[in-house]
């Protein structure tokens, strides 16, 4: 005879029972869980409302280095405690945002030869009386700023005075700014002579003994050569203060928006100096350029047939044409030895200093 079950106790009662408490322990172990995740280890949170989730603010990349640049005298002066204002000195170099430039190019615009032949002779006649011919009439010239020169053939380092190019009301108002671009040269006669006339002068030279230097009160020496191209990101996170800058990154670091006059004797660096200008249009930022330009050989990093050679050198000219510069003084150093790429042929002199003035410049 079959025995009736008591409801509630059969095999279907146990799983289900046994669900349920699974469920309910599943549910208790996910909130400890995402409790703990929430907070530090550790560390409960004090009760109240929840607290927003902040991300930490950005830092530097670890073991980068923040390059600052110091002078010898600062510009700045602290702001009085507790609020209030001063007023501030013009200092040598204060960093500012400059606008942003186009892309740079990549290469310049060669030239069509000379002749057919593609020769030496083609190219050094060419190039030889590009340089030896100006381009505009310039009627005050001066090599000790304000003052004309009387004879003008016989000095190197000249600059246009002509008011329709505004470098002499520059000077006058004491706005005027001059970039100088060396390697070990002693003769700063020009340099300390716009100084006293009123230009901001700033002297770039690796000898300098210090970093930065005010000679006077607009005379300024930094330790640094103006090159082609930046160290390299890993070699200069080696160097603490790298002393090869580009004149573009200087330009930048200084806060400088334009140069009235850019001066360089940079013993056969100036090729490569001046393409750089070219491609990153530098150019546009400078009114009057004195460039020395070495002939007996290529220069730094400028290689190719003799012939090649001098079609770079000519094409590199050509493009300040292009960009409005015009050549208004020309001197032949004959102190220097007559060889052209190490050859006494042409009647040409090694050395040459060219000027140039920005028919643009405002």
């Amino acid at each position: 005879m079959a025995t009736a079950r008591p409801p509630g106790r059969g095999c279907g009662a146990l799983p289900r029972w046994l669900l349920g408490a699974a469920l309910l322990l599943g549910l208790r172990l996910c909130m400890e869980l995402h409790r703990a995740g929430s907070g530090s280890p550790g560390r409960s949170d004090p009760p109240g409302p929840p607290r927003p989730h902040l991300l930490p603010a950005p830092g530097p990349p670890r073991g980068a280095r923040r390059r600052q640049v110091t002078y010898v005298r600062s510009g700045r002066r602290a702001l009085p405690r507790g609020g209030g204002s001063t007023t501030l000195e013009p200092s040598c170099c204060t960093p500012r945002e400059l606008p942003r430039r186009k892309g740079p190019r990549w290469h310049i615009e060669l030239q069509p030869w000379a002749g057919p032949a593609q020769s030496l002779d083609e190219e050094a006649s060419r190039f030889l009386s590009y340089i030896s011919t100006t381009q505009i009439a310039c009627d005050r010239m001066g090599a000790d700023s304000l003052a004309t020169d009387s004879s003008p053939a016989t000095r190197p380092w000249l600059v246009c005075l002509d008011d329709r190019f505004g470098l002499a009301h520059q000077i006058r108002s004491k706005r005027c700014r001059l970039y100088s671009l060396g390697l070990g040269n002693d003769d700063t006669h020009f340099e300390v002579s716009m100084a006293k006339d009123g230009c901001e002068v700033h002297r770039f030279d690796p000898s300098v003994k210090s970093a930065h230097v005010l000679e006077s009160r607009r005379l300024w020496h930094h330790r640094l050569a103006i090159d082609w191209r930046d160290p390299h990101p890993a070699v200069a996170a080696q160097k603490l203060h790298s002393n090869t800058r580009k004149l573009g990154s200087i330009l930048n670091e200084f806060g400088h928006h334009k140069i009235d006059i850019l001066k360089a004797d940079l013993e056969s660096a100036e090729w490569k100096v001046l393409e750089n200008l070219i491609l990153e249009d530098v150019l546009e930022q400078i009114g009057q350029l004195i460039f020395e330009i070495h002939l007996h050989w290529p220069g730094f990093e400028v290689s190719g047939s003799e012939s090649s050679v001098v079609r770079f050198w000519y094409s590199l000219l050509k493009e300040l044409e292009r960009k409005d510069f015009r050549l208004f003084h020309t001197y032949k150093d004959l102190s220097k030895p007559q060889l052209f790429l190490k050859k006494d042929i042409f009647n040409a002199s090694s050395c040459y200093t060219l000027s140039w003035v920005n028919t643009r410049w405002k």
